[in-house]
């Protein structure tokens, strides 16, 4: 007790310590705010009925973007020069609103919109229907830490639903966007991209993609992660995607720590 926090010794015990898996059993799932729910009804409408159906047999932590309206407000907010954490807080704002769009949705199962110190009713819940959701930016907001360059917040809703699978030790992260997955190009500008099935970290920053489907801080969190050492990403445009990924299918891209 007496030692300094980065005492080598202490360190080397800290890390000789088993985490303890909160939630072994979850999924979470991270629905995308301008690939998904910006789309509206005809995007929204099919995957609420799969997750419905899923919630039978699988637990779930659902996840929101922000999508369109955060990247306007960041524009605005950047515009009049204000800093990363204040831009933190309007991000944060519409993955609120669209977490409160979908727990709507979802309201007839059951299925609850849970934040801040709701959190701590997360068993509960996953008890009884099965499924939460929450909004996917992570609570940093004034403390959000400033990007290498620029003002926009690095760690913003895919870092903040790997940050909730990580600390609660769930099974699988699973990311829903509107693309079958990783590719050596951007599958909407480019001519005949390569799409890459698997692929670890290391190969995504040795090729350049390390920007490309994911929030740039997600592959260092996965690096570092203990028990979410790979993470899978989807389509969520496709009828019966989910539901596959849920069961362990290899559909999409699965990004590896190692």
């Amino acid at each position: 007790m007496q030692r300094s926090l980065s005492d080598p010794q202490l360190l080397a015990a800290a890390e000789a310590a088993a985490d303890f898996r909160i939630l072994p059993d979850a999924t979470v799932l991270k629905i995308g705010g301008q690939s998904v729910i910006d789309r509206g009804r005809s995007a929204v409408y099919p995957l609420v009925d799969e997750i419905a159906a899923a919630r039978k047999t699988h637990k779930m932590l659902i996840g929101t973007g922000a999508g369109t309206r955060a990247r306007h407000l960041y524009s605005i907010a950047a515009g009049l020069n204000l800093p990363a954490g204040v831009l933190s807080q309007l991000g944060a704002s519409v993955a609120d609103q669209n977490a409160v769009m979908l727990g709507q949705l979802l309201a007839k199962h059951g299925i609850p919109v849970v934040g801040g110190a709701g959190l701590s009713a997360v068993p509960l819940s996953l008890a009884e229907v099965n499924a939460v959701i929450f909004s996917g930016m992570p609570p940093y907001k004034l403390w959000m830490r400033p990007a290498a360059e620029g003002v926009i917040p690095p760690y913003r809703t895919d870092a903040g639903c790997f940050l909730m699978a990580e600390s609660f030790g769930c099974k699988q992260m699973i990311y829903v966007k509107d693309e079958n997955g990783l590719y050596t190009a951007n599958p909407k500008t480019a001519k005949n991209p390569t799409f890459i099935a698997k692929i670890s970290v290391d190969e995504m920053k040795a090729k350049g993609l390390h920007d490309s489907i994911l929030e740039f801080p997600v592959l260092d969190l996965l690096k570092a992660a203990r028990h979410v050492r790979q993470v899978q990403v989807i389509n969520g445009l496709v009828p019966g995607n989910l539901t596959r990924a849920l069961a362990g299918e290899h559909v999409g891209t699965i990004i590896t720590a190692s």
